[in-house]
């Protein structure tokens, strides 16, 4: 007799199992309700939801702002992933402090080339330069270990070129973690972390899954995390959309990514227990700020936490070259803990 396997494993199985049952029937709903040319936008979304669109470039180096002494390093994630970055000794001279720092998702960890044009601009036009941040860092007497996340900047691909806003990403900062605590120089410094948006989000789980790792840092200074239920939602609802929000989880597991709240920082934020600086973009368009950014920084476990809020502006990229241009608050920090 022939041998004869039936297939009996079906895709929707799979969906209903990480969607939940009424999110995973509301999907379906909704799927046959839309329009083809909305469906086309909850698409695109979906797909900017879980993988980079471009990889920004590396599009600045240390040198400059200065920084002529620096080093390229190289290292594994705790996975095994390549990752890329710099070493930038303080400009100050020999120094016992170093901070760790990463980046937000689609950037680099020289920040984003919004000012070179398409397709970087279809994001926003703005250059934000994260150098200038590590350059104010250096000449207050810190060094500077800054690394790209998995599939960004210069480090290798991984996970199909997903990107999970941390759910991927926290083995990174394992990987940098490692690093240092291996290192013969490293190894014997005073460390606070710099991690923003995903980074940040990272750096919460990779804190929640290894805490022995972070026993000894100092602190964590955190701009802009965000949890993806907020900044998709804000996204779809721009484009009148808002009401597909479990179409377009449906739309990000069949990319072979996560749900929107499968990738909240709040899963996970509790982990965190040192001294700790958030600073949001108040009227931010992109999130329903104060909302979110409230809820995760009330998950945070430190007692010693503070909130910051960036006025004057509703652009989310504003935030990130804040601390490049305004660094006293960032200064502070890392000075009343590390020093």
């Amino acid at each position: 007799m022939a041998f004869k396997k039936i297939l009996d494993y079906r895709m929707d199985n799979a969906l209903r199992g990480r969607m939940g049952e009424n999110a995973y029937h509301k999907a379906l709903l909704q799927q046959e309700e839309i329009s083809e040319d909305n469906y086309a936008t909850i698409k695109y979304l979906a797909e900017f939801a879980v993988r980079p669109m471009f990889r920004t470039p590396v599009h600045k180096t240390p040198a400059d702002h200065g920084m002529t002494t620096w080093e390229d390093i190289y290292f594994p994630s705790s996975d095994g992933t390549p990752l890329e970055g710099w070493y930038i000794p303080s400009v100050k001279g020999k120094s016992d402090q170093l901070i760790i720092i990463n980046h937000p998702m689609p950037m680099s960890r020289s920040g984003f080339t919004g000012h070179f044009g398409e397709p970087f601009s279809s994001v926003d036009s703005l250059e934000i330069d994260f150098v200038a941040h590590m350059k104010h860092l250096s000449e207050a007497g810190y060094n500077i270990l800054a690394y790209d996340l998995r599939n960004h900047g210069n480090s290798s691909a991984a996970n199909g070129g997903i990107c999970g806003i941390g759910r991927y990403e926290w083995r990174d900062v394992v990987g940098a973690q490692h690093y240092v605590k291996n290192h013969p120089k490293l190894r014997t410094m005073n460390v606070g972390l710099y991690n923003r948006c995903t980074g940040g989000n990272a750096a919460y789980e990779a804190m929640y899954r290894h805490p022995e790792l972070f026993e000894d840092i100092k602190c964590f200074f955190g701009p802009l995390t965000v949890s993806m239920t907020a900044l998709m939602t804000s996204f779809a609802g721009l484009m009148g959309l808002d009401q597909y929000m479990a179409l377009m989880d449906y739309e990000q597991l069949k990319l072979g990514g996560f749900t929107n709240g499968e990738m909240h920082p709040q899963n996970y934020a509790k982990a965190v227990k040192v001294p700790y600086f958030m600073a949001q973009v108040l009227e931010d368009d992109w999130t329903d700020n104060p909302k979110d950014a409230q809820d995760i920084f009330d998950h945070i476990s430190s007692e010693d936490k503070e909130l910051f809020w960036i006025e004057n502006t509703n652009r989310r990229f504003d935030g990130y070259n804040y601390f490049g241009l305004y660094p006293e608050k960032m200064i502070a920090f890392f000075d009343r803990y590390m020093k």
